[in-house]
């Protein structure tokens, strides 16, 4: 029995989720096709840039995220209480970033007087835009459309470029949100698609190793084609690693990155296989204080998905079973 998204997606459970995204058609629709020998992979990049720029539109942050031939992964952290801190002004301008909005919304924008009945229709609005950029459902909405329209204009063909709906997995612990990462930064290079994590293309690791996105460069490029109206929010970055945990406020992922570097680059000399080099005697920082042991952190850093969905789908029966009772 599927369940609706909102009980899937609770962001007092956890705000930290994975998720995914995978193509229908043939296998390789944002890489190379082997049966006509087109190259699609300029769609890697447009996917990659647009999941910074929502990123900087919506009240979520990207933690990690991989995008592959024919599927995407991407690690997010919810903070829909964010969007309470913007300005109505800033609410309009960020969701007409992406939309016109009606011609209520464009008369404000023009400096209109409303009256007062239409102010209030107004404010119903804005409400509205307020919830949706704190919503997964919308951010995942406007990442998804804009390259399903792109495939199908270049394909010549339509219908669905995307699988029904994306999948959601709650990350309920510090050890479920590291294997997570570790896993989705670890996709190219388990694939074969890359020798070591910091030359997997269109992923975070990559980004955070070695920085090469140029995301003004990108939102130019989108303003010159109308494909974006306007952009006046900062450019955010993925999620930063903040080390322990303190008495201050924090909003990061609570690792060292160089401890989780140093994870992520053992990890995948022991993916593949021919590759030379493992663990050394020591057990990293991050699993120590996790209490992990090198076997289980090896097998669920290779197949998260397969592992954490059984879990889930466990946690899920066991909800339905009390609806029931």
């Amino acid at each position: 029995m599927t369940l609706p998204r909102k009980s899937l997606v609770c962001v007092n459970d956890t705000p930290f989720y994975h998720v995914t995204s995978r193509c229908v058609r043939r296998s390789f629709l944002c890489g190379i096709d082997h049966a006509s020998g087109k190259d699609y992979s300029h769609r890697r990049l447009f996917i990659e840039q647009r999941i910074h720029l929502l990123s900087s539109l919506f009240a979520i942050d990207i933690a990690a995220y991989a995008v592959m031939s024919n599927h995407l992964h991407l690690v997010v952290k919810l903070s829909p209480d964010a969007v309470n801190d913007w300005s109505d002004q800033e609410v309009i301008a960020r969701w007409t970033s992406l939309f016109k909005g009606p011609l209520l919304i464009q008369q404000y924008l023009k400096g209109v007087v409303l009256p007062a009945a239409e102010l209030a229709v107004l404010n119903d609005i804005i409400a509205l835009y307020r919830q949706r950029l704190g919503d997964l459902g919308w951010f995942m909405k406007c990442l998804n459309e804009p390259i399903a329209r792109m495939a199908n204009q270049e394909d010549g063909c339509t219908g669905h470029f995307w699988e029904a709906r994306y999948r959601s997995q709650a990350l309920l612990s510090e050890e479920a949100l590291l294997t997570c990462m570790a896993y989705v930064d670890l996709n190219p290079v388990r694939a074969g698609m890359a020798a070591s994590p910091e030359e997997s293309d269109h992923t975070s690791i990559k980004e955070r190793t070695r920085p090469s996105l140029n995301l003004a460069e990108a939102i130019a490029s989108l303003l010159q084609s109308h494909q974006l109206n306007h952009f006046t929010v900062p450019h955010k970055p993925l999620l930063p690693f903040e080390g322990t945990v303190t008495d201050k406020e924090q909003h990061g992922i609570f690792f060292r990155l160089k401890d989780y570097l140093e994870l992520v680059d053992h990890t995948g000399r022991l993916v593949r296989k021919d590759k030379r080099g493992a663990f050394t005697l020591h057990l990293p920082p991050i699993l120590k204080r996790l209490g992990i042991d090198q076997k289980t952190w090896l097998n669920n850093a290779a197949a998260f998905e397969l592992i954490y969905r059984k879990r889930f789908a466990k946690r899920q029966n066991q909800k339905l079973e009390k609806r029931i009772a």
